[in-house]
């Protein structure tokens, strides 16, 4: 068999696997049916990648997003590994060079949305290749008890009697015991093996924020990370681009994202993002699992989230490349009302409605917990966290005060005991604050003794209170939409004062200032190098089209920033380039650490050059590269010169006019003197001196222009109605 371990490090550039990933694969390669169970950033994508080399002929990946799918397609084909998508925005062409591709057996890695995949004309095309292995990303959403149920995902059940003999991978993040039940029952995976993996996040730190001024708040936090990408989640349309609006007005790159937008705009956006043209996203939960971009530093939730699935899943987009991110959550009582309302009108029957409120009460007990917020995470997943503290939490690192509340359970205990059935935490505050509400004097509650005993306290505190106490065990809540609270066996223990309880006194508003523990330290030189190799990385990115971080990591710049790799063998040696992307990517990456560490910054270069020529004319290149961008960035300039003078013309009405206006902006480019770049891009002079014809149309009309000239040597073209 091919050995898996030559196979990561050729094309991933990696020389060992992360937890669970060797035993997955192994399991695919044995032809089991596996379910794997990674947290985000565990590298679940690898786990379906590496076997589709090994066992050749083809692996579908089922993909719930198209944006997902275009991600993981650029990523393989940048490490020379044939992968294509079939969907919908395939034209008639390109579609066709799919088609070719699996019939010439070239493709590798077929990625396709749930609803294509099941279409019986698909499947009856597909099954004339050599399917080797079905994965599918995203299993969660097959399950009605996931946080992300897509019907659609249902009717993949049907690709066992289609493939019965090839294995299936199904692969998540989130998948609570119920779900990961319910996956393997609806793809009736048999004999199935399970990998659960940790749901620990080592590198992300967690926060809630009493949401004081969260505008204020969010602007001081991104004064501190201006350098960094974040996602902020907000819970309406509107709030999405009101923050938005204001983060521009401040200086800041950021733009709104929700489902109201018109398709356009959110690819737009989403690209945008993707590339680091900005670096803020302020959204809905609509901005979701497309994303795949792995240096997102932050994630910002400015209103509740609606279960702690949802919450880990969203605020688990930060950090993806295993380097430090921060999760805050910024809370108010007052939000509740709005969760609520929300949940109340969508449209779900009275079982799934009394699911949604018991997920919204859990936020809300993670929200106010005491103790380690990784803990309480890590146990809704049935997962126990070692250690006493994480050290990376609030409540870790500046741990609540607390005071003997022994006096104020003990009243509260005895409200609940008076009252003649079971009422909510909102009525059992509203007696103790002694309440003028009219329900209150109805029922006769301002005649128990408990009535108006608890004053001193806000109603947010005393609500604060009876959920630590829940939490603590001395009470007890039941009930979904509505929920009650009750007594308990130990509620007796407090009432004899035989224990004290310990409270956690009103939070006061904190806005601290950021604390990431554990983030990698890096010299000032090696953070300058860093910031010069992510300059190198956008500006291949944009040539290759494809987001920067497909070229390389974050994690892998910053080891090329410590290690300073001057030749081909000592960049090899740096963790995710591996023998394709450093032949490709290689020279101008070397050439920028030469140029950089010859400068005085008292740095010395890893790997010397064994050759000084050689890093001349890599450094040569690398330049050459650079000012051919430049050229093409005046070229979109002169574009645009050129649309704005035609735009000009037409509204004059004057067809001559236009075309010599057209003339006369293509000229200017003989200022840029391409002369000497003609020979060997050609490719520049193609861009500039022709005009396409469907743009002239779409200036002047079908009917006006039906001979342009171009410039190169002062040729001309000629435009035919067959050309049409």
């Amino acid at each position: 068999m091919t050995n898996i371990t030559e196979l990561l490090q050729k094309y991933w550039g990696y020389t060992s696997f992360l937890p669970y990933q060797k035993e997955i694969i192994t399991s695919v390669l044995d032809g089991r049916d596996t379910l794997a169970v990674m947290a985000t950033g565990g590298g679940k994508s690898l786990c379906y990648q590496l076997p589709a080399l090994v066992l050749g002929g083809l692996t579908i990946v089922i993909s719930p997003l198209i944006a997902l799918m275009k991600n993981q397609v650029d990523d393989l084909n940048e490490r020379g590994i044939r992968a294509v998508a079939y969907n919908s925005t395939l034209d008639y062409h390109e579609r066709t060079e799919v088609e070719r591709g699996l019939q010439n057996n070239t493709v590798r890695m077929l990625f396709i949305s749930p609803e294509k995949c099941m279409q019986p004309s698909f499947l009856g095309f597909i099954n004339r290749f050599p399917v080797r292995l079905i994965a599918i990303d995203e299993a969660h959403c097959i399950s009605e008890w996931g946080h992300n149920f897509r019907p659609e995902y249902r009717q993949l059940s049907a690709l066992k009697d289609y493939f019965p003999s090839v294995p299936i991978v199904a692969l998540t993040a989130t998948a609570i015991p119920a779900v990961r039940e319910d996956i393997c029952t609806q793809l009736q995976l048999s004999d199935v093996r399970e990998y659960i993996g940790s749901f620990n996040r080592p590198n992300l730190s967690y926060r809630v924020v009493p949401k004081n001024k969260p505008v204020e708040f969010i602007l001081d936090y991104i004064e501190q990370h201006p350098d960094d990408s974040g996602i902020i989640y907000c819970l309406s349309r509107k709030a999405t681009e009101d923050l938005a609006e204001t983060l521009v007005q401040h200086g800041h790159m950021a733009s709104a994202y929700h489902a109201g937008l018109l398709p356009e705009v959110r690819k737009k956006v989403q690209e945008a993002f993707i590339k680091d043209d900005i670096s803020i996203i302020c959204a809905t939960v609509a901005f979701g699992m497309g994303i795949d971009k792995p240096d997102v530093r932050y994630v910002i939730h400015h209103d509740l989230p609606k279960s702690v699935e949802a919450y880990y899943q969203e605020s688990g987009r930060a950090g993806r490349d295993g380097q430090p991110g921060e999760c805050i959550l910024l809370y108010s009582r007052g939000d509740l009302a709005k969760v609520r309302y929300l949940l109340e009108h969508d449209d779900q029957d009275e079982e799934q409605s009394g699911i949604a409120f018991k997920k919204m009460q859990e936020v809300v007990d993670y929200c106010e917990t005491n103790s380690c917020r990784r803990k309480y995470l890590l146990a809704y997943f049935g997962e126990e966290y070692p250690g006493e503290t994480c050290g990376a939490c609030d409540n870790c690192t500046h741990p609540q005060e607390l005071f003997d509340g022994t006096g104020v359970a003990q009243n509260i205990v005895r409200c609940v005991r008076q009252l003649p059935t079971k009422y909510g935490a909102g009525m059992i505050t509203d007696i103790l604050l002694g309440s003028k509400k009219a329900e209150i004097g109805r029922l006769r509650f301002d005649a128990l003794p408990a009535y108006a005993t608890g004053k001193g306290y806000d109603r947010n505190t005393y609500l604060t209170w009876i959920g630590d106490l829940v939490r603590q065990g001395y009470l007890a809540r039941t009930g979904d939409k509505y929920p009650v609270i009750a007594l308990t066996a130990k509620s007796e223990e407090i009432l004899r004062g035989g224990v004290p309880v310990m409270l956690p006194l009103p939070r006061k508003t904190r806005q601290r200032r950021s604390e990431v523990p554990g983030q990698d330290a890096m010299t000032p030189e090696e953070g300058a190098l860093f910031l010069a190799l992510k300059k190198v990385r956008k500006d291949l990115a944009d040539g290759e089209n494809v987001p920067p971080y497909v070229i390389f990591s974050d994690r892998t710049l910053m080891q090329m920033a410590h290690a300073r790799p001057c030749d081909t063998e000592s960049f090899l040696t740096i963790g995710g380039v591996g023998e394709y992307k450093s032949k490709k990517f290689g020279p101008a990456f070397i050439a920028e650490i030469k140029r950089f560490v010859q400068e005085d910054r008292g740095m010395t270069p890893s790997g010397e050059a064994q050759n000084e020529c050689e890093g001349h004319l890599l450094e040569g290149i690398f330049l050459i590269d650079r000012e051919i961008k430049r050229l093409n960035e005046e070229i979109d300039e002169l574009k645009k010169e050129k649309s704005a003078l035609l735009d000009q013309a037409m509204q004059s009405g004057i067809e001559e006019e236009g075309r010599y206006a057209l003339r006369c902006s293509l000229s200017k480019v003989r200022e840029l003197n391409l002369e000497a770049f003609k020979d060997r891009y050609p490719e520049i002079f193609m861009e500039v001196g022709l005009v396409r014809l469907k743009d002239v149309d779409e200036i002047l009309g079908k009917d006006v222009v039906t001979e342009l000239c171009t410039i190169t040597e002062s040729k001309t073209f000629r435009v035919t109605e067959s050309d049409r």
